[in-house]
């Protein structure tokens, strides 16, 4: 019997152990580099299906920082977790409802990171969800590579699909979860270095939502379980009755 539950409690664990990795991008033209979006509804609403995946979110929009800023930076992330920030880039400032003259500009607030090189996020303990916002980025015909490294070491490198040669001004949301990996480290390479600017705002943390077959796998194996455990009392209730 000891030996069957093992077995169940194997294959229950296995079951668990695979997820789908999700990634979520949307992306809203701007219309110059004088003008602030008031909303960008692509990028927004890649946002709220990024969020509506995760729970304990935690947001870092800059707005604590002082003006020029520079790293190392300690990011935080609203009581979920902290990481580092290091590499080219000063945290920036615009007055409301206006750029920097170039086409960026704060999403939350009135601060931001900008770069125009390349970061890197290290986390003081590992997450399975990260997203942000990316402002301005592509006018110049750029792009953000990422090098998630793995709590394991793996490296997995992803090219965001922006527009290039885009508007000044545009607005993208990018955002990962997955279930499977956390990730100590985030590299942020720009492809046009030292050509195109780049803004980031909002980067967010947090823990993913169990997806439904999760919990139905955590049920019928608990009843299981219970249903053998049940069958075992009741088994030795009769041995000792006889």
């Amino acid at each position: 019997m000891k030996k069957m539950l093992g077995v169940i409690a194997g294959l229950f664990c296995t079951q668990l152990a695979f997820a789908s990795q999700a990634i979520y991008f949307g992306e809203t033209l701007g219309i110059g580099e004088n003008v602030r979006l008031d909303s960008f509804p692509e990028a927004t609403s890649a946002r709220n299906s990024f969020l509506s995946g995760l729970t304990g979110v935690g947001t870092e929009s800059f707005e604590t920082y002082k003006n020029d800023a520079d790293s190392p930076l300690t990011l935080d992330f609203s009581g979920i977790g902290s990481a580092t920030l290091s590499g080219a880039g000063r945290v920036t400032s615009t007055l409301p409802g206006t750029t920097n003259g170039n086409g960026r500009y704060a999403t939350d607030g009135d601060k931001y990171w900008q770069s125009i090189r390349d970061f890197t996020i290290d986390f003081d303990s590992p997450v399975s969800a990260f997203g942000f916002m990316g402002i301005d980025i592509g006018d110049r015909n750029g792009q953000v590579r990422l090098s998630l490294t793995t709590t394991g070491g793996s490296i997995q490198v992803i090219n965001i699909d922006n527009m290039l040669d885009s508007p000044d001004g545009s607005v993208l949301f990018w955002g990962i979860i997955d279930s499977e990996n956390a990730f100590s480290r985030i590299t942020f390479e720009n492809t046009a270095a030292g050509v195109d600017s780049f803004g980031f705002d909002q980067m967010t943390v947090g823990t993913p939502v169990p997806e439904p077959k999760t919990y139905a796998l955590t049920l019928a194996g608990l009843g299981l379980i219970g249903c053998i455990a049940y069958r075992r009392r009741k088994m030795d209730s009769t041995l000792i009755a006889a």
